[in-house]
């Protein structure tokens, strides 16, 4: 057993495993082209927690496409999970904003769509973002639909699958931008910073894959607890 579980060759030739550890390079090249600091960084990486509940409504929705079950229990968990997911993403964001970007000062205002698009803007993060994107996507395309494993999950276990990946994730990258933080900055820590998100989120990925090849098909709607 190593940090990434029971892995393979095959596990990291994957395609979704390669163009996962591809989309996390992107920032390497803002880091030393445009000079990125902390924060873009840190946003950057609070801003896969929106793509990663895009996504997550895409898995409720293909799951068990054939279950009448699961088309009732989509009627009630898909608008829940935006709710909740999107509050818990809204107050991640505000935590980024205060600690790694000044607060609201500068004319940055509350967090919203405007907020957003400035900080893309003002910090070149388009390019990386659409390759966060395009990773997310592509392993829904081949794993989750090409895999099958749309078959092989449950509308209430998705409620809940994007939680302990984002917290263990960003925990660990919200540590790690306080230290470089206190380092000024300095360009290696904010590559070891990236190398750090790549280790952790082939590490999830790799888990979610072995537990999606193991679950079993749910014939019926089993009652989960929501965090």
């Amino acid at each position: 057993m190593t940090f990434f579980g029971d892995t393979n060759a095959a596990d990291w030739r994957r395609p979704s495993s390669i163009a996962l550890i591809l989309a996390n390079l992107i920032p390497v090249v803002g880091v030393l082209q445009f000079g990125w600091e902390v924060f873009p960084l840190v946003f950057l990486f609070w801003t896969e927690n929106v793509i990663i509940g895009a996504i997550n409504v895409l898995k409720m929705l293909a799951a068990n496409p054939k279950s009448p079950i699961a088309w009732g229990a989509k009627i009630f968990f898909i608008p829940f999970f935006c709710v909740h997911y999107g509050i818990f993403t809204l107050v991640h964001g505000v935590f980024v904003l205060v600690l790694f970007g000044g607060g609201m000062q500068g004319g940055m205002g509350f967090p919203g769509f405007d907020t957003f698009r400035r900080v893309m803007e003002q910090n070149h993060l388009g390019w990386a973002v659409l390759g966060l994107a395009v990773s997310h996507g592509f392993s829904f395309v081949t794993n989750y639909l090409g895999g099958g494993e749309y078959r092989r999950v449950s509308v209430p276990e998705l409620m809940q699958q994007p939680y302990g990946r984002i917290i263990v994730l960003h925990i660990t990258i919200l540590g790690g931008g306080f230290l470089v933080a206190a380092l000024r900055s300095p360009k290696l820590g904010l590559l070891v910073l990236v190398a750090l998100k790549i280790a952790l989120d082939l590490r999830a990925h790799f888990a979610e894959r072995r537990k999606m090849a193991l679950e079993p098909s749910p014939t019926n709607v089993v009652t989960e607890k929501v965090p």
